[in-house]
């Protein structure tokens, strides 16, 4: 057998499924919020998460070695910085991010990404038997890991996108595909005198109100459930769309575009909020994350990442000049393409 300890990159790639499902079952389990008010040792910690003692005492001791925990005495253990992001209670969390991408329906769909390769098809879909977004309509426990794990990343990418896109000069916004409106309260807090409509699906806004009020922004902003692919509120003179495009193949993202460029008036303003690819890998490490995000994309929806060229064509189908890109913001990498009716 080879030495565990003596690993080459391309084996740390290999293993790196370990560590992924160590941290998706300390969420599964809420073993940060077990620990928020302190340290415990193993077995206080299996009592309250209803687990074998042993074997949850062999999780805490790889979670120290991940840096989620730290192991203060022999068999007690407390909560670091970093392990405080799979807290529940934390505006910091990514345990819904975790959850999702370590569940099962995606942790299949990634295991049939040769699937995906050879047919161009959605795993997701194939290891279901449904589409994404039919299947979390569907199971509503799955929709509301969804929700949280979109919430989660929006909350952490939110700050970035209002520092470096002037949203003050719109009255009326309209979030398309705006889920719990997370993005919509953080705008509506940077800007005052602004008013909001969210829109998504019945299942994707039905936590909003809640969001909103929570904000301070309830009373400027009006909720309205609905399908993209059909229509989407008029009156708008900022319409926006963070990460709905690429969660769809070309032909499908158009129809979404041309969705909205029906109801914008001759004056109104589209931003597709996401990162964008460049035309050809020059520096690996710096979006390595984003081809991540492209095969997901790939695995999980059948949609894709873009280029701008890739980008330009789509709004052209959908009868929009792109009239800016604006970004990238850091550290996310998102970008505002802007376009406005041709």
């Amino acid at each position: 057998m080879p030495d565990p300890n003596v690993r080459t990159p391309q084996q740390d790639m290999l293993f790196g499924y370990m560590p992924a499902q160590i941290l998706h079952v300390a969420a599964r389990l809420g073993l940060a919020d077990v620990l928020a008010d302190g340290p415990k040792t193993s077995a206080e910690v299996a009592a309250a998460t209803e687990t074998h003692p042993p074997s949850l005492h062999r999780l805490l001791r790889a979670l120290a070695c991940l840096g989620v925990v730290t192991e203060i005495e022999a068999g007690r253990f407390e909560l670091t910085p970093e392990g405080a992001q799979l807290r529940s209670d934390t505006p910091e969390s990514i345990r819904g991010l975790v959850m999702l991408f370590c569940g099962d329906e995606v942790w299949r769909a990634w295991g049939n990404l040769l699937h995906s390769v050879r047919t161009g098809g959605s795993a997701f879909e194939y290891v279901t038997g449904m589409p994404p977004f039919e299947f979390l309509a569907a199971h509503p426990e799955q929709s509301a890991t969804f929700d949280a794990a979109m919430a989660d990343h929006t909350r952490k990418v939110a700050p970035e996108i209002i520092a470096g896109y002037d949203f003050g000069r719109f009255s009326t916004i309209v979030d398309v595909g705006g889920g719990d409106g997370t993005l919509m309260a953080a705008i509506l807090r940077a800007v005052p005198a602004a008013r909001g409509i969210l829109f998504d699906l019945p299942a994707g806004v039905e936590p909003a109100p809640t969001t909103l009020k929570s904000a301070g922004v309830a009373d400027r902003c009006r909720v309205v459930a609905g399908s993209f692919f059909k229509s989407v509120p008029e009156g708008g003179d900022a319409y926006l769309l963070k990460s709905v495009i690429h969660d769809w193949d070309d032909d499908r993202a158009a129809a979404i575009l041309r969705t909205c460029r029906s109801a914008m008036g001759p004056a109104s303003s589209l931003q597709v909020i996401e990162p964008v690819l460049p035309p050809r890998i020059e520096s690996p490490a710096e979006i390595t994350g984003l081809v991540m995000s492209d095969i997901n994309m790939l695995v999980n929806t059948g949609g894709r990442e873009r280029t701008e060229v890739e980008f330009r064509s789509l709004f052209a189908a959908a009868g929009l000049d792109v009239t800016a890109v604006v970004g990238p913001f850091a550290p996310s990498g998102y970008r505002v393409i802007e376009g406005a009716p041709a």
